[in-house]
């Protein structure tokens, strides 16, 4: 991998994604591990005093005080948080990337090519075809696994790359509680979780070369935070001709990019087997705890869908990514020419764009 970053021809960033996008290759010695953090990595203080613990367990995470919570070197801003939720709290956020955000209002990639009545009920329609499927891979697939990403709040228009005023539904309240505890233990207190993109991978996918920078105020930052199988995440410099480093993101991980790190250039090159070997990762082995506090957004699955959701996992990965928008007081500039609907455009052009948020086949 070093010695890739010094050849000519493609940027650094682009050779460096491609020779992790490669299903053969097998030599990941180069990518950083935070369950064996060492030589770049180091430890990061938080805020602890800035969310209770009672906040905390009621938004389904262990006490900040027990998280951990990682650097690196060359990346200010850069946090990394290795799964701090309790157990078996992740399967809520599960459940609701599959069966409730997709639901209208809210903007999914089947909406581009699918009758509104057919994409009203993707759960509804998916979990008996997921629950009976084997392991061939020329069943075919239901509307979940077709499912490339979904928006919430304000809906990003992946055309203009911008958000609009006048294309916004309202965020889950679940979801921006859990996001809120996490910024403010990272010391931004009075984070407003305005927009996600939830983006669903499975083994064959990856997340093209991008920055993420529609979003009006970027003194607020990105939060991620992945279930499922793993993957490799690529975060590079200002320039796409500095060589990113090569992480791995487990189940529950969550990263936060912040001041210097908020606008460097990321990607997914490869989603990968969950490495313990067993069919998912055993942090999602267990139901959450009997006795959740009293507030706790955290909800129970019934053992149906939670069989529903596990059959999906056994080979995807999904990846919230939640932002503030707009500044405390500010309005987005006045549009001129736009419907400002900001429905996205055909999916051939939204696999095109470099800049989107696109899983693209297996052809790079």
């Amino acid at each position: 991998a070093a010695a890739l970053t010094r050849e000519g021809g493609e940027d650094a960033f682009r050779r460096l994604f491609r020779f992790y996008r490669q299903r053969e290759a097998s030599d990941l010695r180069g990518v950083v591990d935070f369950s064996a953090p060492g030589g770049q990595v180091f430890r990061s203080q938080l805020s602890i005093s800035s969310v209770s613990d009672q906040d905390a367990y009621r938004a389904g995470l262990q006490p900040v005080s027990q998280w951990k919570a990682y650097g690196l070197s060359g990346y200010p801003g850069f946090i990394f948080i290795p799964n701090p939720f309790l157990p078996g709290c992740q399967r809520h956020w599960v459940k609701q990337c599959l069966k409730l955000y997709p639901e209208k209002p809210n903007v999914c990639n089947l909406d581009l090519h699918m009758a509104p009545e057919k994409t009203t009920d993707l759960w509804g329609q998916s979990k008996e075809q997921l629950r009976r499927k084997g392991s061939s891979k020329w069943e075919p697939k239901s509307l979940l696994e077709k499912l490339r990403w979904v928006t919430l709040g304000y809906h990003y228009n992946w055309e203009t790359k911008k958000y609009s005023a006048n294309h916004h539904t309202p965020f889950p309240s679940d979801l921006a509680f859990l996001s809120e505890q996490v910024a403010a233990a990272c010391g931004f207190r009075g984070f407003q979780a305005q927009a996600g993109i939830l983006n669903y991978y499975h083994f064959d996918s990856s997340l093209g070369i991008h920055v993420d920078e529609s979003e009006l105020d970027h003194s607020r930052p990105l939060l991620s935070f992945s279930f499922g199988q793993s993957s490799i995440f690529l975060l590079g410099g200002l320039k796409r001709e500095e060589a990113p480093t090569a992480m791995f993101m487990h189940s529950g991980d969550i990263m936060v990019m912040s001041g210097f790190s908020r606008l460097l250039y990321h990607a997914v090159p490869r989603v990968l087997p969950n490495p313990e070997g067993t069919a998912l990762p055993s942090c999602l082995d267990q139901a959450p705890s009997s006795d959740l506090p009293v507030g706790s957004v955290i909800e129970h699955s019934s053992d149906e869908d939670w069989q529903v959701c596990a059959k999906y996992l056994q080979s995807s990965r999904i990846n919230m990514t939640i932002r503030q928008v707009l500044a405390e007081g500010q309005k987005f500039p006045e549009e001129s020419g736009t419907n400002g609907k900001g429905q996205a455009p055909s999916e051939d052009s939204y696999h095109e764009n470099s800049k989107a948020k696109r899983h693209k086949p297996n052809t790079v």
